[in-house]
């Protein structure tokens, strides 16, 4: 049963994550539309209300602007989903693909998440002197983004968490 709801804005941005409660209310007091529909209902004495997975406001909400999202293990795993930039296995490290004992900085372009395994393989190697590439270009993340990295994110929710 999905206890949480991705909220969007008017402008379809993604705002939050509210609980599943809370996103029946919202929707059940005309503040709020159903986008997705989710598995799991709520019964009442009149009959069941459907619990969305997305929803979206109906009027738009000015929010206060974000400039950088913070660059955390858990912020580099979701950005990468949850896989090794090297050899797509599950990640569960991150690792500086120009290591900081070469000059990397510790910024989102430079930082990508990695298996145990590579990561221990790579060590403090460059890209060039191990001979691999990325499967991907590491990119820092929309701002909007950064309100669902501390959730699993649902099925339901990827056509709204599209990157840039």
């Amino acid at each position: 049963m999905a206890t949480v709801a991705l909220l969007l804005n008017a402008s379809f941005e993604p705002l939050k994550v509210v609980s599943a409660k809370r996103a029946v209310v919202l929707v059940l007091s005309g503040k709020a539309e159903t986008v997705e529909p989710g598995d799991a209902r709520y019964r009442h004495e009149r009959g069941e209300v459907v619990v969305p997975a997305v929803l979206r406001l109906v009027k738009f909400v000015r929010v206060p602007y974000r400039v950088t999202v913070p660059l955390t293990r858990r912020a580099v795993l979701a950005r990468d989903c949850g896989l090794c930039a090297y050899s797509s296995a599950t990640a569960d490290t991150i690792d500086h693909v120009q290591p900081r004992a070469h000059g990397g900085q510790h910024h989102w372009e430079n930082v990508v998440a990695a298996c145990r395994s590579c990561n221990n393989r790579k060590d403090d190697r460059t890209l060039a002197q191990v001979g691999w590439a990325l499967n991907f270009k590491p990119y820092a993340p929309k701002a909007t983004l950064y309100v669902v990295f501390r959730h699993e994110q649902q099925e339901a929710w990827r056509p709204y968490l599209a990157v840039s």
